[in-house]
């Protein structure tokens, strides 16, 4: 959708589910906004991911001992992380960066900020897919953590540990007691945790339908347009020079997920963050189907069952901003499917899919105005959890434009914390 007007209340760049979220809520707030999508609306990260609305997911990919075990996992050619040997200082500055943050007080720091936003998202998730909202095959029947061996399944008990002051844990289950819940895992598995309260969705049908709301309700979003720079003056963004002429604007959102660090270089600002590429399956169900999520621990992948379909993802493979597909990244899905699930792959197979996270190395996205331009606003760096803080993010970025006093605590996705 594209219309003439010149000049914008607020201009939104990029127009995945942060960026369509941030749309939601300024509208809602009475602003006009256009968003601009280099591409097609919702086909990055937001398409392609598997669905989890994992509201119980507060702990960072930064724990202690994270970099020692997948370190040990690449070399075993076990890990589901791939790290592309480079001479790309920033990548390095990357991990170094996160290694540094493998440590209990910033886990304990990212659980109380993680558990807010998520809170949050959960209860603003019910009121856009409640009745009468947005279509995308949301279920609430929770999200089985599966665990071939005892000791792997153990060892998550200190989590669950930390996550029980938020009312957040999860309910073991070992055996027959797992199999009657989940029917379609293998017997051999040796146990879940079953956090009941999580939910599910489809995130292609969740950006079709917000897409189709937010124009009904005078969003213009135009796209194919892509930003080449920005105009500025006197401590402000005037404009965005695109491949479809200027978009002038009082304010402008920057949410273009793994592509935002390189959009803030030509502002000056430097924003850490490496893309994380994710791989995904997409086929039909399978004959014996999961009905709950299950989340393939020790491989790190998820078989998400929808009405409509079926999806296996995973992976963390730092090699540049490439979205080429590895053959046996998509092969170690399934083979790690087969593990668990008595029937792992469905036929046909609808779509085999790579996609950008945009990560921090703290595991905390930022949400925050830009310091030395007052009118440019972030909202990036969410990592794997963009569909789930989705929500909260552009609540809070609408709070934040507006004047308004936020409705969670905002400081720990500042972006002066990086320096």
């Amino acid at each position: 959708m594209h219309n003439d007007r010149k000049n914008d209340d607020v201009l939104v760049i990029g127009g995945g589910v942060i960026g369509l979220a941030c749309a939601h809520y300024l509208r809602q707030a009475g602003r006009a906004v256009r968003v601009i999508e280099q591409g097609v609306v919702g086909a990055g990260a937001s398409h392609g991911n598997c669905g989890l609305v994992f509201t119980s997911d507060l702990v960072p990919l930064c724990v202690p001992g994270a970099v020692r075990q997948e370190i040990l996992g690449v070399l075993r050619r076990t890990s589901p992380l791939s790290i592309k040997p480079t001479l790309d200082m920033g990548r390095i500055s990357w991990l170094f960066r996160f290694a540094g943050m493998c440590r209990v007080d910033h886990v304990r720091h990212a659980i109380r900020a993680r558990a807010a936003i998520l809170k949050s998202s959960g209860h603003l998730f019910e009121a856009l897919l409640g009745p009468g909202g947005l279509a995308a095959d949301y279920e609430t029947r929770g999200v089985l953590l599966v665990y071939r061996s005892e000791a792997a399944m153990q060892g998550y008990a200190a989590v669950n540990d930390l996550l029980r002051p938020h009312g957040v844990a999860a309910e073991a289950l070992i055996g027959k007691a797992l199999l009657d819940v989940e029917p379609a895992l293998r017997e051999d598995v040796y146990g879940a945790w079953y956090h009941r309260t999580d939910s599910h969705l489809r995130p292609d049908k969740l950006l079709a339908s917000w897409k189709q709301a937010l124009a009904r309700s005078g969003v213009v979003i135009e796209e194919e347009c892509r930003l080449e720079r920005f105009r500025c003056a006197a401590g402000c963004v005037e404009a965005a020079v695109t491949n479809r002429g200027e978009r002038a604007a009082r304010d402008f959102v920057l949410a273009a997920g793994a592509w935002s660090a390189p959009v803030a270089a030509q502002l000056g600002l430097k924003l850490p963050m490496q893309p994380g590429k994710g791989y995904s399956i997409t086929m039909d169900r399978p004959a014996v189907c999961p009905q709950i999520p299950c989340y393939l621990h020790e491989r790190r992948v998820v078989a998400t069952p929808w009405p409509s379909g079926y999806r296996l993802g995973g992976t963390m493979e730092f090699s540049g901003f490439s979205i080429a597909l590895d053959q046996r990244r998509l092969a170690a899905l399934t083979a790690a499917a087969g593990e668990y699930l008595r029937d792992p792959v469905g036929h046909p197979v609808v779509e085999e899919w790579a996609g950008l996270r945009p990560m921090t190395y703290d595991d905390l996205p930022v949400i925050d105005r830009a310091g030395r331009f007052q009118n440019l606003f972030l909202a990036t760096g969410h990592g794997m959890l963009g569909v789930t803080t989705a929500p909260a993010t552009g609540k809070l970025v609408a709070e934040l434009i507006c004047g308004q006093t936020p409705h969670i605590d905002r400081s720990p996705f500042s972006v002066g914390r990086f320096g």
